[in-house]
């Protein structure tokens, strides 16, 4: 089992920035996989950007390519999220997702941090 907690949403103008924050604890030797996703109000939860915990190849979605980047710390088995010019469109709660392999595969979910982007 892996437990994973998000910190670091707020309430942020537009064209500003904020870093949220993923710590995993518990099996961590087997993550392979880290990332954002998020969901606003009536909406479905989308990708934001995934890395990986090897190569550190990351993905990133359309809509926050060259304004997002994430980033890993393998040492504290952490993920960050450093969202700049920020727009209402970021608005959501945002989750982050570790991805475990053998021997223990599976997908874990943190309780999601809010991020507000307004005037």
């Amino acid at each position: 089992q892996v437990q994973v907690v998000e910190s670091g949403g707020g309430l942020v103008q537009p064209g500003g920035s904020l870093r949220v924050s993923c710590a995993a604890s518990g099996s961590v030797f087997s993550i392979y996989l880290m990332g954002w996703y998020r969901q606003a109000p009536g909406k479905q939860r989308e990708l934001v950007a995934t890395t990986t915990t090897t190569s550190g190849r990351s993905n990133y979605a359309d809509s926050v390519k060259g304004r997002f980047t994430i980033s890993i710390d393998n040492a504290k088995n952490s993920v960050y999220l450093q969202m700049n010019s920020l727009k209402p469109e970021d608005t959501a709660v945002y989750y982050c997702n570790v991805v475990t392999t053998a021997p223990y595969p599976g997908s874990y979910w943190g309780q999601g941090t809010q991020v507000t982007v307004s005037s």
